[in-house]
């Protein structure tokens, strides 16, 4: 099922903040669902903020899917822990 959508986008470049966010005004999104952003901006200068107004289109994902989205989300999610903090190998000083 496809709705679409107001929705308030927030994209800055300033030294507070480097951000991009899309506001669905209370819309829930579920797992598996997709959501497309129609005429957002893609590039604001350094130093800057936009705010607008636009339109999104929300798709929602079928029983299965989000039941595989939920399923495998887990797996993902833990592939962003497989990080490795070895030693890195001296080559100053070889053994």
């Amino acid at each position: 099922m496809r709705q679409r959508i107001p929705c308030t986008v927030d994209v800055a470049d300033t030294v507070e903040s480097l951000h991009a966010h899309v506001d669905l005004r209370g819309v829930e999104v579920g797992p598996g669902d997709a959501v497309l952003v129609h005429d957002a901006p893609t590039r604001v200068a350094r130093g800057e903020r936009i705010v607008c107004e636009r339109t999104a289109t929300l798709t929602r994902a079928g029983g299965l899917r989000a039941w595989w989205t939920r399923l495998t989300s887990r797996f993902e999610l833990a592939l962003l822990y497989e990080v490795g903090f070895s030693e890195k190998p001296d080559t100053r000083n070889p053994r």
